[in-house]
């Protein structure tokens, strides 16, 4: 590390390693290249997904961000880490729907591949001791992490990152099916875009490719035994790339 020192490892997850820094207001985050489903019931390492996924979500935050949007990010450190401001991370995970696939079609008479207009956006309760429920808005009100406003603002982000990433995958092809993304408060009580947006979290679909398992670039080649999981993100990458400016580099 270049522009701060490393701390103690404040939080590790499936996918990340959260750190402290010599800096208060700042935290390093390391992308591993462990991946994971099923709540973790399958489990694998691919090289290179790391720093892959952690570059993907650098230029997904710049993108987001200039279209007013804002995250924790604040610019890439060495390979697989990037620099973001620490948060109190909001206890949800919240899914924006544009097609219907996975387990949406598991749950409802919805054949996959339906257009979903308008977006569904679904809340659920991020605990995986509990297989991360789903909530209805009485559920929510009920436990209470968030009030009326916090969630209306919750709400107003998560379908301004749907346009914003609709906008940008679609310029290269790419069908952006669902994606969930995780939100936090900044100390001074602002809500921030966070965790990473990668094919890890976002289920995309080639539209240059008609067959229904060729077309997938994310984590469901993992999930479905399909192979060619890395080629799919780096696939992914390339084309984000070339549309992206460089990233910045924290420091």
């Amino acid at each position: 590390m270049t522009a701060f020192s490393l701390g103690s490892l404040l939080y590790e997850g499936k996918a990340k390693r959260v750190f402290a820094t010599d800096q208060p207001d700042r935290v390093a985050v390391e992308f591993k290249d462990d991946a994971t489903a099923f709540n973790a019931q399958k489990r694998a390492s691919l090289a290179g997904k790391g720093a892959c996924n952690c570059l993907i979500s650098a230029l997904i935050f710049e993108v987001l961000e200039r279209r007013g949007i804002a995250t924790h990010y604040l610019g890439l450190a060495e390979e697989r880490w990037m620099v973001v401001r620490p948060v109190q991370v909001v206890p949800l995970e919240v899914v924006v729907r544009n097609i219907a696939a996975g387990s949406l079609c598991r749950q409802l008479p919805i054949t996959e591949g339906t257009a979903l207009e308008p977006p569904l956006l679904d809340l659920y309760y991020k605990d995986d001791g509990l297989g991360d429920p789903f909530l209805s808005e009485a559920r929510l009100e009920r436990l209470g992490v968030v009030n009326p406003d916090q969630r209306q603002a919750i709400g107003e982000m998560a379908l301004a990152v749907n346009l914003g990433l609709r906008d940008l995958f679609g310029s290269v092809d790419l069908e952006l099916v669902d994606f969930k993304i995780e939100l936090g408060f900044a100390s001074d009580g602002s809500l921030l875009l966070a965790d990473e947006i990668s094919p890890d979290t976002c289920r995309l679909w080639d539209r240059r490719q008609s067959d229904s398992s060729d077309r997938i670039l994310d984590k469901d080649r993992f999930r479905q035994d399909l192979g060619g999981v890395m080629e799919a993100y780096g696939e992914v990458l390339k084309r984000v790339q070339g549309v992206c400016p460089e990233p910045r580099v924290y420091g």
